[in-house]
């Protein structure tokens, strides 16, 4: 009796953490300077124990900040001395090899405090809107080209900033401000988590996270390798291919299934580019972990328990194991497409549980003003919009229209875009036609338009997928439509990748791909056909082409 009692005890401490990880997440929300954050979304926030083991992390984030936070604390915790932290003590880094993958995502960790010593460590992650150099684009020859790179270092001693490094950070900002405020804000999100949680061990009576820790993780270790145990043991293999940027890349995937857990290894898989798309392992593993976790045990939280099951290997130099110092801007690019690549193999395994190809890759659009803007007084701006298309569909529905998997990163809002930056958004729809047919549909992308707000020229910096390779349906479902970005409506077709010039009263035009069908589209339903037209989602003749 008295062992229910406690592990009813424990497990009542476990949903505290949970929640005050979503307190960490809206306060870090709440306080952000930057659109990218504030609307978005792109952030993680985490609690971890002494050991570094993440233990809790806030479902608002992303699978590229919270998987690659649950391997950076480990990697920071082991840095620095844990007899030399004092309370107050932030550190910080924005490593992309250690924090999520570039540049512009800044990783802090603060050790907590109770009766006088550590017991565990708070963390979060958030993007920084612009870091100097060529920023978010895909140009760079190397990680030097891209901005400024933070090694792990102390943000905050005791309580006071290091006014120094923010200086720093200021000084080689197009948006010195905005970051600024955004550094404060994943300040405060550390600060409310090692507040709420030194106040759970007070209100519980704890002297350190031992127990509760060793709980939470076997008991979701347990719990994702019963759920791997349903998966039928076997090898695994698939390849897709990508539009990349010089030539096309193949991603190649070997999933293993046994006993003791999951294997992904990538070797097949092109070698890095000479841009700035490529991936650090890190992220890639970031990505296609979650991807598993979505169909293996979804319903056990996110931990360092849950996650320890599944490895992820790849041969230094291929695009999804770039080393320092390649150049990775753009690389949740390619990072964000390793989850249609296991699915690939996963739906091997279980034909009826993997959804088709979606989008996959969200419609990044970093703006700013144009080299001569800076000379001619004009305004001056670094915005970065975030669009999602079309998920595949499932087994047993249609794909979700315009929605953010697997980034999680919610759409740019029009209001606060034209609030912020001087552009002007005159459309936004969703694609008719652009879901893949099938008994069930893939889902729609999007149709978006934009000017300049003056007569000033704006500069894009592209790098997307799905323009050259649309998502691919399954079980006789038809692939969803390809991307398309072009300025005005009669322009050329522009390549996913590179640097481009809107001129003043030119609209740009993009459009995000769909997602792919599922199954015979003759085998569609005929309420759901008629409800697709009725809708506007399917043209009538496309409803009676695929009949």
């Amino acid at each position: 009796m008295m062992n229910d009692l406690s592990n009813t005890r424990l497990q009542v401490m476990w949903n505290r953490l949970l929640a005050i990880v979503e307190e960490q997440g809206q306060a870090l929300i709440r306080a952000a300077f930057s659109p990218i954050v504030r609307e978005c979304g792109d952030i993680s926030a985490g609690i971890f124990d002494l050991q570094g083991r993440m233990l809790a992390q806030a479902v608002t984030g992303t699978p590229g900040h919270i998987n690659t936070m649950a391997e950076a604390v480990k990697t920071l915790r082991a840095r620095f001395d844990l007899q030399q932290m004092q309370p107050g003590d932030i550190y910080m880094t924005n490593d992309p090899w250690i924090a999520s993958g570039h540049l512009n995502d800044f990783l802090l960790m603060m050790p907590v405090f109770f009766q006088g010593r550590v017991i565990g460590f708070t963390s979060c992650t958030s993007h920084l809107v612009d870091l100097g150099g060529l920023g978010m684009g895909p140009e760079g020859s190397d990680i030097y080209d891209e901005g400024l790179l933070m090694p792990p270092c102390k943000l905050v001693e005791r309580g006071e900033i290091n006014a120094l490094l923010m200086e720093i950070v200021k000084a080689n900002s197009r948006e010195p401000v905005a970051n600024e405020g955004d550094i404060y804000a994943l300040v405060a999100c550390c600060e409310t988590g090692a507040t709420r949680l030194s106040g759970m061990m007070e209100e519980f009576g704890l002297q350190d996270l031992n127990a509760l820790s060793d709980y939470i993780i076997a008991t979701s270790r347990a719990g994702t390798l019963a759920a791997i145990a349903q998966v039928p043991n076997g090898v695994y293999k698939n390849t897709i291919g990508i539009d990349g940027y010089e030539s096309a890349i193949d991603l190649c995937a070997t999933l293993t299934v046994s006993d003791t857990g999951i294997s992904l290894d990538f070797t097949g898989t092109s070698g890095c580019s000479a841009k700035g798309i490529n991936v650090p392992l890190n992220y890639a593993t970031a990505y296609s972990v979650f991807a598993l976790r979505c169909i293996i045990g979804p319903d056990i939280p996110n931990n360092a328990g849950s996650l320890e099951p599944f490895q992820v290997t790849a041969p230094e130099g291929c695009i999804l194991n770039a080393v320092a110092p390649a150049p990775v801007a753009m690389r949740h690019t390619i990072g964000q497409m390793t989850p249609d690549l296991v699915y690939g193999c996963l739906h091997q395994a279980l034909p009826h549980s993997v959804p088709s190809e979606g989008a996959s890759c969200m419609y990044d659009l970093p703006l700013r003003h144009t080299p001569d803007a800076v000379q001619s007084g004009g305004t001056q701006f670094a915005l970065e919009l975030v669009y999602n298309g079309g998920t595949g569909a499932r087994p047993t529905a249609d794909g979700l229209s315009a929605t953010a998997f697997p980034s999680g990163v919610w759409g740019s809002q029009v209001e606060m875009t034209e609030a912020v930056a001087p552009v002007l958004i005159t459309k936004r729809e969703l694609r008719c036609d652009s879901g893949g047919a099938g008994t069930f549909r893939g889902g729609l992308g999007q149709h978006i338009e934009m000017i300049s707000a003056t007569d000033e020229d704006i500069m894009l910096f592209l790098s997307v997928e799905r323009i050259k390779n649309p998502a691919r349906g399954r079980n006789g479902g038809h692939a969803g439509a390809p991307g398309r970005v072009r300025i005005g409506m009669d322009g050329p077709d522009l390549p996913g990748k590179g640097e481009v010039r809107i001129p003043a009263g030119k609209t740009l035009v993009f459009e995000t791909p769909g997602g792919g069908g599922f199954g015979d589209p003759a085998q569609r339903a005929p309420e759901d056909i008629a409800r697709d037209i009725a809708f506007g989602l399917v043209s009538r003749d496309k409803a009676q082409r695929n009949a």
